[in-house]
Parts: C-alpha cells; structure tokens; sequence
C-alpha cells in the first residue's frame, strides 16, 4: 500500500517532469537541495505546506492540483507510527 509522502512524491515528480524540469534545476528553483528534493519525490520526507505552496507555484499549479486525485489512490498507510 502506498503512503501519502509516496503518493504526493510521484505527483511532483511527474508534474516537474512535465514541464521539463530535471530534478537540480527543479530544487535550485524551490530553494532545497537536489538530494533532499530526491527524497521528496520517493516519498522518504513529509514536505511543509510553505514548500507545496512554493512548488505548486514553480510549476503553474495550485496546492489543490498537486493534490487532487491523491485520495482516490488506494487507503493510506498510516504514516504517523
């Protein structure tokens, strides 16, 4: 089953890649590391609202678009043990 950091991860990572952006420049932009933007997309880190706002942003989209469609996925794990 898929957590929600994993579910919301793949979501920017295919938005990113959309409007072709490689992850450094992507990171670069938001002002975050290339690593931890690596994190980020594999679901390994919980991002803060003030980061999906600024990524959100970068990319043409609003937070509710990043999120849209995350709650039809399958139940989450929970992911607060």
């Amino acid at each position: 089953m898929e957590g929600l950091a994993q579910a919301l991860g793949r979501t920017i990572r295919e938005k990113r890649k959309e409007k072709g952006y490689s992850q450094e420049a992507f990171a670069l932009a938001v002002g975050i590391d290339r690593s931890y933007m690596g994190r980020i997309e594999r679901g390994e880190v919980n991002i803060t609202v003030a980061k999906l706002y600024t990524m959100a942003r970068i990319l043409g989209y609003t937070p509710a678009d990043l999120l849209t469609g995350l709650e039809a996925n399958d139940r989450f794990e929970d992911e607060t043990d």
